[in-house]
């Protein structure tokens, strides 16, 4: 491996970045539920949740609860466990494509397969999280 690569992959730059790129999908999802309570309200009526007010605001929680974790480098596993949860959830919930049919169905699908790859990510960053923290204790990284 190049040596560049090796200081970056190892640096605190690219961790925080990494940890921005990921936190931001669902602090900007979390945020909207907040900001744009109408908007908000139908997409949990659209998915037959009831009471709206309810779902839509413990989804906001769990989104931005989730985001914190991962976005300032706390209990990440914690945040990526409630997050993966929830897109598990919202697969089961929401993105059955296998109750439905054509084009729906396939957009579905898709949206379950981008659920699951999120899903593997979260789980990357809380085992990475895991080893730089290791890596820290044993004084090898800053």
């Amino acid at each position: 491996m190049p040596y560049f690569i090796k200081l970056s992959l190892e640096s605190q730059w690219l961790w925080t970045l990494s940890r921005c790129c990921l936190a931001l999908l669902f602090f900007s999802s979390g945020l909207s539920k907040v900001l744009d309570v109408e908007t908000g309200f139908q997409e949990m009526q659209a998915a037959g949740l009831e009471p709206t007010w309810l779902f839509n605001y413990g989804s906001a929680l769990i989104l931005l609860a989730g985001a914190y974790c991962i976005l300032f480098d706390r209990h990440i596993w914690l945040g990526a466990a409630l997050l993966s949860v929830f897109l598990t959830v919202t697969i089961f919930i929401v993105h059955t494509f296998w109750n439905m049919s054509g084009l729906q169905a396939q957009i579905s699908l898709y949206f379950a397969l981008e659920h699951i790859s999120v899903i593997g990510g979260l789980i990357g960053t809380a085992i990475a999280s895991h080893f730089r923290q290791q890596l820290k204790l044993c004084g090898v990284l800053a």
